[in-house]
């Protein structure tokens, strides 16, 4: 059986960027259908945009905008050319932003990250990601039934429920995050059950340190990574050489100076960001706020596309914590339900290899009592939950930070 998913993935990476640029004039035709890209992109001929020059002179949409757009303009902020109706899902995620699913086969771009992991026709899956509201568990889903897969819809949570399901099923691939598949593993060995038919993983949403990626492969699971966002679906994905990461079909990625929409020196870090080719639901330059940067040369697996070193920190605070955007923002609004508080700081941790947050904030009068309602509050606002730390009055930095990353 052939080592890539079809004849796209090896392809002179001069012709890939001739076909991508050809594509993407109507695309933008597309975009300026929708009232907000009409206004962003006044002025431009589509017409003129046929290499990165010019995409790169195109002004930057980013994510942590979005939130504010979906606001004042529901459902989708303006960006969006067609109605709710003409898709095939919708969904949330924090902030809040709407994210419409299309209706095409593979709408998330995700069989190929999955076929580069190993899964293949006929295989089944044990899928982790979430079904609730966001769209992690269906980005998933509809990738490996693009592939062909049967999947097992567990979502994350009730482990009990999954030995059943996975010692009657006898799934082969898991998709989730890497944390759950390790409570996955240590419960069932805590258990006695044998979820052994699990012999491959394609593992996002959260950090994959070498230490949790040595402990997952001495228990027999060959796991890669994907990278995605819940706008874009899979982005790049390990592929059997583990050198990085190959940027997906269909999309073309800059990588761009932070604060700036300006593509670095090649090997510099950068910003992301994304332009795909979706008429349905285009994005134009979202720079996503995950840093990254470029490797040089095609992938030793063969694929030509440009490959990345993977996930390098956030351009800007907003910061991914069990596989869910945590943004300044939100913050903010803790502080506005509590305003007797001080300064408040979200603190990022890992511990036995799974992500824990703590919320510090400054007080004059702590009480459990305070503690307690700041916990429900920060669970009602980030979906998330996470420890309190009552500090004094003037005892955090005067920095502006107000999440800090501190995984290693």
């Amino acid at each position: 059986m052939t080592n890539h998913y079809d004849a796209l993935e090896t392809r002179e990476p001069a012709a890939r960027e001739a076909e991508l640029f050809s594509r993407l004039p109507d695309v933008l035709r597309q975009a300026m259908a929708a009232p907000t890209y009409a206004e962003r992109l006044r002025g431009i001929d589509p017409a003129s945009v046929t290499d990165r020059a010019a995409l790169a002179a195109l002004p930057l949409l980013r994510k942590s905008d979005l939130p504010a757009l979906h606001k004042a303009a529901p459902p989708f902020g303006g960006l969006v050319p067609g109605p709710p109706g003409s898709f095939g899902r919708l969904f949330t995620s924090p902030g809040p932003i709407f994210e419409p699913e299309t209706t095409r086969a593979d709408p998330w771009r995700g069989a190929r990250a999955l076929f580069a992991a190993g899964f293949r026709p006929g295989d089944v899956v044990l899928n982790t990601f979430s079904y609730h509201l966001t769209p992690g568990g269906f980005i998933f889903d509809a990738s490996a039934r693009a592939l062909g897969c049967a999947v097992i819809p567990a979502g994350p949570g009730n482990t009990e429920a999954q030995f059943e399901l996975i010692e009657a099923y006898r799934p082969v691939g898991y998709s989730g995050t890497p944390d759950f598949l390790k409570i996955l593993l240590d419960a069932a060995d805590s258990a006695g059950r044998d979820i052994s038919s699990i012999k491959r993983a394609l593992v996002s949403g959260a950090a994959f340190p070498k230490s949790l990626q040595d402990e997952i492969k001495s228990r027999g699971i060959d796991a890669y990574q994907a990278f995605g966002t819940a706008d874009l679906g899979l982005i790049a994905f390990e592929t059997s050489s583990h050198d990085g990461m190959v940027v997906n079909e269909d999309l073309i990625m800059e990588i761009v100076r932070p604060g700036t929409g300006d593509p670095v020196a090649g090997g510099e870090v950068g910003e992301i960001v994304v332009t795909s080719l979706d008429p349905h639901h285009p994005w134009i330059r979202l720079a996503i706020g995950d840093l990254t940067a470029a490797l040089p040369g095609p992938s030793p697996c063969g694929r030509s596309n440009m490959r990345i070193k993977g996930w390098m920190g956030r351009a800007d605070q907003t910061t991914k914590i069990k596989g869910m955007f945590v943004r300044p923002e939100q913050i903010a609004e803790i502080g506005k339900r509590h305003p007797g508080l001080g300064r408040l700081r979200l603190v990022v941790t890992r511990e036995g290899e799974a992500d824990v947050m703590t919320l510090r904030a400054e007080c004059g009068s702590p009480s459990e009592a305070l503690r307690g309602e700041l916990a429900a509050t920060l669970r009602a606002v980030t979906k998330l939950g996470g420890s309190i730390s009552l500090v004094a009055g003037g005892s955090l930095p005067n920095d502006g930070k107000v999440i800090v990353d501190e995984r290693s």
